[in-house]
C-alpha cells in the first residue's frame, strides 16, 4: 500500500511538471499574427528558366510539382546512362550479371 501512495505522488509531481512546461511554452510562443505565405521572390532573378519555375511556384504549385517530378525522372535517367557508359568504358559488363530481382 505504501508503495502505491509513492506512486501515486510521483505520478502526481510529473503531472504537475508537464502542466508547468506546458503552461510555461504557451506563454512563451508568441501569437502569431496572420497566415504565413511562402512565395519564390522574383525580384533578383535574372535567369529566364530561374525566372519561369519561380512564376511557376508563386502561380501554380500543382505544376511545379509536376516539373520536379518530370526533371528528376530526367535526372535520374541522364545519371544512370552517364553510369552505364563510364562503367562500360571501364570494363564492366553489369549486363551478363545474373538478377535476383523479380
Amino acid at each position: 500500500m505504501k508503495a502505491m501512495i509513492g506512486l501515486m505522488h510521483v505520478i502526481r509531481r510529473v503531472l504537475a511538471v508537464a502542466v508547468a512546461v506546458v503552461l510555461f511554452a504557451a506563454w512563451a510562443v508568441p501569437a502569431v499574427s496572420g497566415e504565413f505565405v511562402v512565395v519564390a521572390d522574383t525580384r533578383v532573378v535574372e535567369s529566364a528558366i530561374l525566372r519561369y519555375f519561380a512564376d511557376l511556384y508563386n502561380i501554380n504549385p500543382f505544376m511545379n510539382a509536376v516539373w520536379a517530378v518530370v526533371l528528376t525522372a530526367l535526372y535520374g535517367s541522364f545519371l544512370g546512362i552517364l553510369m552505364d557508359f563510364i562503367l562500360s568504358r571501364t570494363g564492366l559488363d553489369l549486363s551478363s550479371r545474373p538478377s535476383d530481382e523479380r
